[in-house]
């Protein structure tokens, strides 16, 4: 369908452009172009995608260390709740760190600080494993790229210590 022949937008008195370039026309679009590269670049989504897997990460990390990691070792340490432990700076007697906040008192919440830093250890491992994991596939891949050369008369690729090409029979000289 050509540009302006779209008979539904025709009947309400408007043209279909086609692309948003129609609506720049000849001023703007190289900038439109850079910014679509930029945008679309293999590392910006990469990092684009890991943002936001990393935000779903650290929700599901964070429940696990309030709902499943803290109440054992609560439990373990005599009935407490690590979220709610709290030094009170004010002088005034606070039985829980919600009605110490509600009254505005200073407090240290080194509880909600040991939440916060089992948090991180587990995120901090699961990265340190994520790249370990990584480095190792890469390292992988260059030791087998490492044992194969290129057949100087049919350039398939042949054994490194290969003195004969499997492909052209071609005889090869020592690596």
């Amino acid at each position: 369908m050509a540009t302006g022949d779209d008979p539904i937008l025709g009947s309400l008195g408007m043209a279909h452009l086609g692309s948003p370039k129609a609506l720049l026309g000849k001023k703007g679009g190289r900038m439109l172009d850079e910014f679509r590269d930029f945008a679309l670049r293999g590392s910006m989504l990469d990092m684009a995608v890991g943002i936001i897997v990393g935000a779903a990460f650290g929700r599901v990390v964070s429940s696990f260390v309030s709902d499943v990691l803290m109440p054992p070792i609560g439990l373990f340490t005599g009935h407490s709740d690590f979220s709610n432990k709290f030094i009170n700076l004010s002088g005034h007697a606070y039985a829980t760190l919600a009605e110490a906040k509600a009254a505005g008192a200073a407090t240290i919440n080194y509880g909600v600080f040991f939440n916060a830093l089992s948090d991180f250890l587990i995120v901090a491992f699961v990265v340190f494993m994520l790249i370990r994991q990584v480095n190792r596939l890469k390292s992988e891949q260059k030791a087998s790229v490492a044992v194969m050369r290129d057949c100087p008369f049919c350039l398939s690729a042949v054994a490194l210590k290969a003195t004969r090409c499997p492909h052209c029979t071609s005889t090869l000289s020592a690596a």
